[in-house]
């Protein structure tokens, strides 16, 4: 019976669903984290009668004919890039985006990379840094004398060493946006890759042509909602049941079929 095939994949889209949606709660305190969100599409359907075929010989057609679907299947995972809420940190190393664009990280592959993750930190050499150790890019090297530093909401760093009045500038932080954010490949680690479905990345200086803004001394929360995902959760779970019950009754039916032909 066609509805035992069709309502496994129900249950399978709904599986992947909660799937997804568990990612997202469990990433609820990623910086830098964006959530998914699942997409469906029907299958192929079986024709018994097309639409618009001829009824009869004086000319009538079928106004609808007679289509059956056979499921449903997975047609994407997007990723809604939307802000997160800033979150003041303390640190004058970490930085919030905010706005479009990501920031460079150059791999040990030597391979770019980009994040919205803005908790950075020094390694021992004084180069600017993420969490794992990867190097921001453009390289931003703070001296070892430096008793403050400061980012400005254009990328521009400063830094005052010890004996000096004034600060000086010892580079610039850049931001890259892409035409499909959605298009970019998830790695882990809070990182980004350019795919064929992102385009290529266009570098730009904070808060210039449609480029987001950097905030020192914060960093963007996920932007993940409890009760959003609570609630996708229950219709995920609540549909998956009803596909299971369908499979439970269609079940039954083949069973008092073959009662019958018996």
């Amino acid at each position: 019976m066609q509805a035992l095939r069709t309502a496994a994949t129900g249950m399978a889209a709904q599986q992947l669903n909660v799937q997804v949606i568990s990612n997202n709660i469990a990433n609820m305190n990623t910086v830098g984290f964006k959530r998914q969100r699942a997409e469906f599409q029907d299958l192929l359907y079986q024709t018994l009668e097309r639409a618009g075929s001829q009824s009869s010989d004086q000319g009538t057609v079928v106004p609808t004919g007679l289509q059956i679907g056979a499921g449903v299947k997975a047609g994407s995972i997007y990723r809604i890039t939307e802000q997160g809420v800033m979150t003041q940190t303390g640190n004058q190393l970490d930085v919030a985006i905010q706005g479009r664009g990501y920031l460079q990280v150059l791999m040990p592959s030597g391979e770019i990379s980009y994040t919205r993750a803005g908790n950075l930190s020094l390694n021992d050499q004084g180069q600017l840094v993420t969490s794992d150790g990867y190097q921001i890019q453009p390289a931003i090297v703070i001296p070892p004398d430096a008793v403050d530093v400061s980012i400005s909401k254009s990328g521009q760093v400063q830094v005052k060493q010890a004996g000096q009045n004034q600060p000086s500038v010892i580079g610039n932080l850049e931001l890259a946006t892409f035409i499909n954010e959605g298009g970019l490949e998830a790695i882990g680690d809070n990182l980004f890759l350019e795919s064929g479905a992102s385009g290529a990345p266009t570098l730009s200086v904070p808060g210039v042509d449609g480029t987001g803004v950097l905030l020192q001394g914060y960093t963007e929360a996920s932007n993940v909602e409890a009760v959003g995902e609570i609630t996708a959760l229950i219709v995920a779970q609540r549909a998956y049941e009803m596909n299971s019950k369908v499979i439970t009754s269609a079940d039954q039916m083949l069973s008092t079929a073959n009662q019958v032909k018996s």
